[in-house]
């Protein structure tokens, strides 16, 4: 790996800022330089146990997401709740979540990584503690939304430190270290979740959780070293502020529609009669809100101070693929929650025979994660993800059918995983590789808010579609389990539908240049695209050279070494 000297030795002048190597400090003693295209694109040592450290927590914060998933039940009956009381407890983290989400680009520009790190374990750490010595509701809930938002901070955290740290070359393998985390953590939680309750009381879930946190927190503030410095960048309070009623209002009203996302009589009655007030006044007051919300953060980007920077969306590779992850999520969610429906009410299996249903498909797409991340590295996005979103249609139609054979759903389930095994890492690594290196904490901020609300709003889609359609079985003369087995045939058969619309994004994404990273970010209005950026002082060639050189738009790509090559 060349050092700053030993490029001068080799070209007989001073090497380029772009040269800094990983080994090099910035800032401050123990800061670790960000990675960008070298000779060798080796993964530094450190770099590499800072990455594994994050992976470990990450994966610990996202197992607790899904291990409550089957134990709401026990805790209606040792608390003496009504589901829809019980149903905060989720509810209350997906909001939390979508509020917590958007501030963490500025979060991670205002503290250093190791700051960052330690905020967002430590609120974890507390909110599980909260949770697993909770007597009451109130407290249990205090404790699920402090957990979030520690949970929030994690993974645009890991996203960007990666993105920083890895050569362009490698971050389909890394990402597709995360897709491990993101795939086989939620798998595993309704898994472990149906085991433990089944001798021991729900309480047992945050303690079994809580030993590893503080493990991995203790082993976090010691041994990770900061990608970047603390800076003196203030908060624009009413940035926060209409981000916090926006995002938190839109998904309020959406979960509000879906009946809270459960799919019980809350659901139907709101299908049938129309959807609830309070959900609509919410939806009205988000939509206005983030659009001030988004005008307040086009003023404040004259000045580099907005909350969450939307030049983002300048650059076409991260633009088309949000619009896919949209599409997708709204998709993909409505099957996650009505699925363990179905199973539970229609098929009536016990919580542990659902999660063991759903561990082979989680379980695929974290075993071929790692292969698809090296594929990626050499073949570029749309080779895997055409393919791969074909497969989730595929899984999903086959789900649709709602056959009364539970083996047959087990085989949906895990072509539609194996599909998304070839649709995560790309989609990712895509969106954020196209991104000028200073926007990396806003990209990762956008794409979680992103994966939040259309996830949301895909629930609120789909659990209404299956309430309405049920309604209209019974009133036919049907009974409420054919009700519900007729609309969740209906909703997996739209959600389908609504896969072959990501297929057809997927043929505009294209590969990123290797050098994304070191575009430039103009302060002006007007934002710079990456493939068509402006000249600027690192697109004039050293004396003698060649002139100006400019990246290609369109189908021509370049690839890491710099060739032009064809997607």
């Amino acid at each position: 790996m060349h050092t700053h000297d030993d490029a001068s030795a080799h070209t007989g002048s001073p090497a380029p800022e772009n040269t800094a190597t990983i080994d090099s400090p910035v800032g401050s003693p123990g800061a670790l330089t960000p990675a960008r295209p070298t000779a060798s694109d080796a993964i530094d040592p450190r770099n590499r146990s800072v990455i594994i450290l994050l992976l470990i927590s990450a994966f610990v914060v996202i197992l607790n997401e899904t291990i409550l998933s089957v134990a709401l039940p026990p805790i209606m009956d040792d608390l003496d709740l009504a589901e829809t009381t019980a149903q905060w407890l989720t509810t209350g983290f997906m909001l939390t979540m979508a509020v917590v989400i958007p501030t963490t680009g500025f979060l991670m520009g205002r503290f250093s990584t190791r700051q960052v790190f330690g905020i967002a374990m430590t609120t974890f750490t507390i909110g599980t503690l909260i949770c697993a010595v909770s007597p009451a509701f109130l407290p249990l809930l205090l404790g699920r939304i402090v957990q979030a938002s520690g949970t929030a901070i994690m993974m645009p955290l890991l996203m960007t430190t990666v993105m920083n740290l890895v050569p362009p070359s490698k971050h389909g393998m890394v990402m597709g270290n995360i897709s491990i985390v993101i795939s086989v953590a939620p798998a595993l939680g309704p898994t472990i979740s149906g085991l433990i309750l089944s001798f021991a009381p729900w309480r047992a879930l945050f303690l079994l959780v809580l030993p590893f946190a503080l493990i991995a927190l203790a082993f976090g503030l010691r041994r990770i070293e900061n990608v970047n410095e603390a800076t003196s960048q203030k908060v624009d309070v009413l940035s926060v502020l209409l981000s916090g009623v926006g995002f938190g209002t839109l998904v309020y009203g959406l979960t509000g529609i879906s009946g809270g996302g459960h799919g019980g009589s809350d659901a139907a009655d709101a299908a049938s009669g129309g959807a609830p007030a309070a959900a609509i006044v919410c939806l009205v007051i988000g939509v206005i809100s983030l659009a001030l919300f988004g005008w307040r953060q086009v003023l404040l980007q004259r000045a580099e101070r907005a909350l969450l920077d939307l030049r983002t969306f300048a650059t076409r590779n991260f633009s088309v693929a949000v619009a896919l992850m949209v599409v997708m999520m709204g998709s993909m969610f409505g099957v996650v929650v009505l699925l363990p429906i179905f199973l539970q009410r229609v098929l009536e299996l016990s919580t542990l025979q659902v999660g063991l249903m759903m561990l082979p498909g989680g379980l695929a797409m974290g075993l071929l994660a790692p292969f698809v991340g090296r594929l990626f590295d050499k073949v570029g996005p749309r080779p895997l993800l055409v393919p791969g979103l074909v497969s989730v249609v595929i899984g999903i139609g086959i789900m649709s059918r709602v056959p009364d054979q539970a083996w047959l759903i087990v085989v949906g389930h895990v072509i539609m995983s194996l599909g998304l095994a070839f649709v995560f890492t790309p989609l990712m690594t895509t969106a954020m590789g196209s991104l000028p290196r200073r926007l990396y904490p806003h990209g990762s901020a956008i794409v979680g808010t992103v994966q939040q609300v259309a996830g949301a709003a895909g629930a609120a889609l789909m659990v209404s579609i299956m309430a309405r359609i049920s309604s209209g079985t019974v009133a036919a003369g049907g009974d409420h389990l054919e009700g519900i087995a007729d609309g969740t045939s209906a909703a997996f058969t739209i959600s389908a539908v609504l896969g072959l619309v990501t297929v057809v994004i997927a043929l505009f994404i294209r590969r990123n240049p290797a050098d994304a990273g070191d575009a430039p970010v103009v302060t002006g209005d007007a934002p710079v695209v990456v493939g068509e950026a402006p000249a600027s002082a690192d697109d004039v060639a050293p004396e003698g050279g060649a002139g100006p050189t400019r990246e290609m738009s369109g189908p021509t790509d370049h690839d890491v070494s710099g060739r032009t090559v064809v997607d």
